[in-house]
């Protein structure tokens, strides 16, 4: 029976959506559908929360190689811990079905905005990206890549937030039998690496190409590469180098250029070599810091004509005519007199001030008084307009930019001298136009106390925001373990910065999960906030699937976050049949039962008197395997001794006859 046949369904976005999943899940709307599961939005009504749950297709299910990975790298992806990474709270099994449950996050994805909105502004697509890398850089040190970075696995939650999603089961798709036979397309072709496009393995270098990519669909609006297949796109990220966004989007910087350039080698030793090195440089280009270009990469060039290629090797530079130590000696020899120089100087000023006051006296101008103008009030407007005017009226102007809280940037502060001033026809003024606000680099705080994390934000010139508590058992009590906005990026002044800091580690008493199945068990643990490493082992009193013990016992205190092992039964442990060939029924017997195995009896006859009673066959054979309480058939030797028949003989001659008396 299938899925939707066992469970009632609701329409939504045009497919049916099961109601529940377990007396635990319920499903209360879809939310999208992607390549390989639908998502729902659902709650969790043992905690009583909502969350976000994926339900796998039905092709996915069905393969039970898929399912294994599946389940390793869900629970892989649930020790990731990060705040740019959507928790996974669960997984399991429902009918002929599996799915996920993770963190809902309340906003849009990326993907969705980039449709509705296009282009983003540079700096927050770089905020965007720098949080993306440091998510990515939790996952690679825990031994997990993407595979699948793209819009539609970023989530932007209204608070801020970016979340980046499906961690771990990319991976599992990725080496599913459907997805990586001979000539399919792996993953989403408009963002994956050139490796992942010529089918070799992806590693943490391939996150950071299609990160890179991201952030170049970002800044222009468009994706680098588009084509009539994905065929088509997946050759051009392997031959084809992209325009610089600045080319598609003026308002891309020098810097941010670098960065999108370097993300997107094509040879991935030439990337950043990890998603932290590409954050390093997305936070200095916020700052304002310079990024310099990489070095491109000698080109591939073909030889002899015969298709084909190799390195063109750069020319060397040519050795120093002369050892720079020389230079700096001669660099250094004493220098000659100053003196015929400065006195030709001193001569060449005094002519020059001569011929200047008796040109000035041909042109009649020590006759005539200075024409003096009023400077014009320019404040508060544009400083085009305000360059205008001022020109028109014959004044020089020289241009200034400084904050400003009060006056809207590009908007004209004041000028020097200041409007109403009466000045000489054409004489200079410095115009002061507004950048906006001032605006300052978050300073790091995670990591420091609580007070010294205050002090720092203040002293940046900014004020300390919203501080919550909470338990971690990384930090110390009184640790700063979170900051927002992140260290490095540029806010107003007074901007608050919200603070979380650390109670200490917590701790909780391990609940008695014993007969509890390994899902409920599981469910129960990390709902507290530990962690769960399932370990199996046969038991002869615990039904299979159900928890026998936990490691440490129940009833104990552990810390939040601590690790817990729950040995999970496999049920009997199976048992090696012995060789009963010429017992009898009693030893035979005796002998399955020690084993805790069962005997049925028959019986074969035989012609030799010596395998009377004794077992002569048995099946299953002498080594084989059976379960606890599984029975053997035995069959014993039956002799039976030949039966003998007695014949009376008639006389051969006539007995005497006796004559008469």
């Amino acid at each position: 029976m299938s899925w939707d046949e066992t469970i009632p369904t609701i329409h939504s976005a045009s497919m049916d959506a099961p109601t529940a999943l377990t007396d635990r899940y319920r499903i209360t709307s879809h939310i999208a559908r992607g390549g390989m599961a639908d998502v729902y939005e659902g709650v969790d009504g043992l905690l009583n929360r909502r969350v976000a749950i994926k339900v796998l297709h039905a092709q996915y299910s069905a393969d039970e190689a898929f399912v294994k990975r599946f389940r390793r790298e869900a629970q892989a992806a649930a020790n990731l811990s990060h705040p740019n990474i959507v928790g996974i709270y669960d997984w399991g099994q429902a009918q002929n079905t599996y799915f996920i449950v993770m963190e809902l996050v309340d906003g849009r994805s990326l993907r969705d905005v980039l449709k509705s909105e296009g282009a983003l502004l540079p700096r927050r697509a770089t905020e965007i990206t720098a949080e993306v890398a440091a998510a990515l850089s939790v996952a690679h040190q825990a031994g997990l890549v993407h595979r699948d970075v793209k819009p539609g696995n970023i989530l932007l939650a209204k608070d801020g937030t970016v979340k980046v999603t499906d961690f771990g089961i990319a991976r599992a798709w990725d080496d599913s039998q459907e997805l990586t036979r001979t000539g399919a397309v792996i993953g989403t072709a408009t963002y994956f690496s050139p490796e992942q496009a010529q089918g070799a393995a992806a590693d943490a270098r391939s996150d950071v190409y299609s990160l890179g990519v991201v952030l170049y669909e970002m800044l222009t609006g468009r994706p680098p590469y588009t084509g009539d297949s994905p065929m088509s796109v997946a050759f051009q990220h392997v031959s084809t180098e992209a325009p610089l966004p600045s080319s598609l989007n003026p308002d891309v910087t020098p810097s941010l250029d670098a960065v999108v350039a370097r993300a997107m080698r094509k040879d991935p030793v030439a990337r950043y070599q990890t998603a932290d090195e590409m954050r390093t440089d997305l936070l200095s280009v916020l700052k304002g810091e310079e990024v310099g270009m990489p070095v491109p990469i000698p080109a591939a060039v073909p030889v002899n004509g015969d298709g084909a290629t190799r390195v063109m090797q750069t020319t060397p530079v040519p050795p120093a005519t002369v050892p720079p130590d020389e230079v700096y000696r001669e660099l250094e020899e004493e220098p000659s007199s100053q003196m015929p120089f400065i006195l030709t100087a001193f001569g060449l000023l005094i002519a020059l001030g001569v011929l200047i006051f008796v040109l000035f006296q041909l042109a009649g101008g020590g006759d005539e008084e200075p024409t003096l103008v009023e400077v014009p009030n320019v404040t508060g407007i544009s400083q085009t307009e305000a360059l205008q005017r001022l020109q028109d009226d014959g004044f020089q102007v020289r241009t200034f930019f400084e904050p400003s809280e009060a006056v809207e940037a590009g908007n004209v502060i004041r000028t020097n001298p200041t409007f109403g001033t009466m000045v000489e026809e054409g004489s200079s003024i410095d115009v002061y136009v507004s950048s906006g606000p001032e605006e300052f680099p978050v300073p790091p705080v995670v990591g420091q106390t609580r007070a010294d994390a205050e002090r720092l934000i203040t002293d940046a010139g900014l004020t300390v925001g919203r501080v919550t508590e909470r338990a971690d058992a990384t930090f110390a009590e009184g640790i700063v373990i979170e900051q927002d906005p992140a260290a490095g990026v540029r806010v107003g002044a007074e901007a608050p910065v919200n603070l979380v800091v650390s109670t200490g580690p917590e701790t909780v008493v391990i609940p008695d999960v014993t007969n509890l199945s390994e899902r409920d068990a599981t469910a129960e643990l990390t709902g507290l906030g530990l962690l769960v490493r399932p370990q199996d082992e046969y038991s002869d009193t615990v039904p299979a699937d159900q928890v026998i013990r936990t490691d440490p016992v129940a009833n104990t205190e552990a810390l939040l976050g601590d690790t817990v092992v729950i040995v999970v039964s496999l049920g009997p442990a199976p048992v090696e049949v012995p060789s009963l060939i010429g017992m009898n029924q009693e030893q035979a017997t005796a002998a399955l039962s020690e084993r805790g195995l069962q005997i049925r009896v028959g019986s074969q006859p035989v012609a030799d008197a010596a395998q009377n009673g004794l077992v002569i066959a048995q099946d299953p054979t002498a080594g084989e395997m059976l379960l606890l309480g599984d029975a053997v058939d035995v069959t014993f030797g039956s002799y039976t001794a030949p039966t003998t028949t007695t014949t009376t003989v008639p006389p051969t001659t006539s007995p005497p006859t006796t004559a008469p008396a």
